[in-house]
């Protein structure tokens, strides 16, 4: 009965597997994988993700299938069916290489690949993009079916994809988005870390992290750009630099040159600065060596600061790596009586118990291991660490260092490893912490607040001299008169090139707010359907103005207590559906982790027609002015008069602003 049932589902498929079993390929040396997940599945449970996982394979193969699968999950924590994956590197090809029956199932395609090159993905194996799990898909299975499924793609259809799986395609119409993703997306109750990590081993949930399981990740420029713009302001909000200087002769360190980003050296040294940014793992090291993103590398706390005095005594900007722990670092400056001007971290400490965060007084390798070996151990060490990470920040802020969260999750891994200190009100997270977001104190009001933010995009030809073409077309659709925004961006366009920012596809960011981004887009188009470039792809990262609700990133300088709502990044998304986006994604999650966020990013293929001005004219004001609406809504001062000039120049939307009180009024009454 049983065969029957199968015979009759498979025959009832167009779109499948092929009936013949891939070979298994060889693993390239030298590629990182990731570390063992955890899960603490029970046997039905392990039963269940085996079983889920042989929903994608035909039913003659299951015999072996069932072993190989068994055997990934007790090995790796999680089924990725490495059979399926195609051999050697996945990169992404230009446009006109891939199948399908529209532009779009060929651009995803491209996107994809992307994701997965072995120079842009963090742990290519396991389809992990970037921040230390955010996946593309869950499966190499999943990841040939969406190809499939994206060559059959039409103009009148949609893919629907749930964290990873392949829903199904169906009839919609032109103007419909032609994928729409979601990402992890918990009822209430189960919306936590140990459920979710039980849902992705039993292969039903997928972090997306942002751009990694929402197809649009370009590289770690986007955090260089975001980077640069929040060291260059925090210079100029906290360290007395004029608003047309940059960092020269200022100290930046911090953490991380991998999993978040391994941005932090170049920002730097773009933004001027003498940057020296901790790592454990030497092959990110290497890797960023390698890519001309760091300078230096020494292995020794007096090496590193001796080195970086060097080059700020004669004002040379400088990318130095430290070979070693970050708190070893601090801990040596605070003995040491050194000034840092500005200090960050850039771990993945949304995962810090999954291998985000390495703890002092055990090197990397050891980490892996007891991360597959002893996660009680590991955990207890991680917890030991951030408390001694967080002493040293203190002692060093006490003396004019200026720290900030660069929104990775830091100050809530250590007020969950029991620093209540950290917290506000000494209690909990509601009132955020006692130091500040990046978000809450540099890019909330001087860029978000205004709409400025992460517009991206992406050359379809892979053509270097599109890209070339398209940043000068950018650059001339920029006033660096009209604010110092403006100037900054201009700035970073211009010198775009020079920098070599290019990680994997022909990509660029710019920070830019609606009207910007709007009169580049239409320029695009304009530019591909005059035959001057090939089709271009547009999006952004979902760490914007509008696109996430995150009370601990994006919306931390949201003071009305709305912080903790997701409406926004709900409706942007809904919004951008309506209006035409070719593709929506909707996570949970992204950047802080899971039960942290929810975030909407989109992307928008344009092929030169007119129906895309007409998108783009409808979709971009809505994607970035939905976000100030609200933030004007809770009172802020540069989304309010943003808002005021958008009512006024606008011929159809508007926008509810707040009547503002006097709050001591109401203390008074109170009292």
């Amino acid at each position: 009965m049983q065969d029957y049932i199968n015979s009759s589902i498979e025959k009832s498929m167009k779109i499948k597997l092929e009936d013949k079993l891939p070979p298994m390929s060889d693993f390239v040396p030298g590629i990182r994988r990731a570390p063992k997940r955890q899960s603490n599945l029970t046997t039905e449970q392990k039963v269940l993700a085996v079983k889920n996982a042989l929903r994608y394979i035909p039913l003659q193969f299951h015999d072996q299938m069932m072993q190989e699968f068994l055997q990934e999950l007790e090995t790796t924590g999680r089924i990725y069916g490495y059979r399926y994956r195609p051999a050697g590197n996945i990169k992404a090809l230009p446009i006109n290489e891939y199948e399908g029956k529209c532009l779009e199932g060929k651009a995803f395609q491209f996107m994809i690949d992307n994701n997965l090159d072995f120079d842009v993905a963090l742990y290519p194996y396991e389809l992990v993009t970037y921040g230390e799990t955010g996946q593309v898909c869950q499966n190499w299975m999943q990841y040939r079916l969406i190809k499939k499924y994206l060559q059959e793609l039409t103009k009148d259809t949609t893919l629907v994809v749930e964290s990873g799986h392949p829903l199904g395609l169906f009839r919609s119409h032109e103007y419909a988005p032609r994928v729409i993703i979601t990402n992890g997306l918990m009822v209430g109750m189960f919306d936590n870390q140990n459920d979710f990590n039980v849902s992705a081993a039993l292969g039903v949930a997928n972090y997306g992290q942002m751009t990694a399981g929402g197809w649009m990740y370009i590289g770690p420029q986007g955090i260089v750009h975001g980077t640069f713009n929040t060291i260059l302001n925090a210079g100029r909000l906290k360290l007395g630099i004029a608003h047309d200087k940059d960092l020269k002769g200022k100290l930046f360190v911090s953490s991380g040159l991998g999993g978040m980003s391994g941005a932090q050296g170049k920002a730097g040294v773009i933004a001027n600065a003498v940057a020296i940014i901790a790592e454990v793992d030497i092959s990110r090291v290497n890797t960023r060596k390698e890519q001309g993103w760091i300078d230096e590398c020494v292995s020794g706390c007096k090496e590193a600061f001796e080195l970086a005095h060097k080059y700020l005594s004669v004002g040379q900007a400088k990318a130095i790596a430290y070979y070693g722990n970050i708190v070893d670092l601090l801990e040596y400056a605070v003995k040491n009586n050194i000034h840092i001007d500005l200090l960050s971290d850039q771990t993945s400490c949304h995962a810090v118990y999954d291998g985000g965060y390495c703890p002092a007084g055990i090197d990397f390798e050891q980490r892996t291991f007891l991360l597959r070996e002893n996660k009680n151990k590991f955990t207890e060490l991680v917890n030991q660490s951030l408390k001694r990470h967080f002493e040293a920040i203190k002692a060093l802020t006490k003396n004019g260092t200026y720290f900030f969260d660069y929104g990775n999750s830091f100050m809530k891994a250590v007020f969950d490893a029991g620093v209540k200190e950290i917290s506000k009100n000494g209690i909990d997270e509601k009132d955020g912490f006692i130091l500040p977001s990046y978000v809450e104190d540099i890019l909330g009001p001087e860029l978000f607040d205004y709409g400025y933010g992460p517009f991206r995009w992406v050359c379809l030809s892979n053509d270097p001299h599109d890209l070339e073409k398209t940043d000068k077309a950018a650059m001339d659709c920029i006033d660096p008169n009209r604010r110092g925004q403006d100037r900054d961006n201009y700035i970073w366009i211009r010198d775009a090139q020079k920098n070599k920012l290019v990680v994997g596809s022909q990509a660029r960011i710019l920070y830019q707010d609606a009207a910007g981004r709007t009169r580049i887009a239409l320029k695009f188009n304009q530019m591909v359907r005059d035959g001057e470039i090939g089709p271009v792809m547009i999006g952004r990262d979902h760490h914007d103005t509008g696109g996430t609700d995150s009370p601990f990133r994006e919306t931390s300088n949201i003071k009305d207590g709305s912080n903790v709502m997701a409406d926004m990044a709900t409706q942007c998304y809904a919004g951008n559906a309506a209006r035409g986006m070719s593709l929506i994604a909707l996570h949970n999650g992204g950047g802080v982790g899971i039960g942290k966020s929810i975030n909407g990013g989109f992307g928008l293929l344009l092929d030169g027609s007119e129906k895309t001005d007409e998108k783009i004219k409808m979709a971009i004001p809505w994607d970035v002015m939905g976000g100030v609406a609200r933030r004007a809504w809770a009172r802020n001062k540069n989304s309010i008069s943003t808002c005021m000039e958008y009512n006024q120049c606008s011929s159809s939307d508007h926008i509810t602003l707040p009547y503002i009180a006097d709050e001591e009024k109401i203390r008074k009454l109170i009292k």
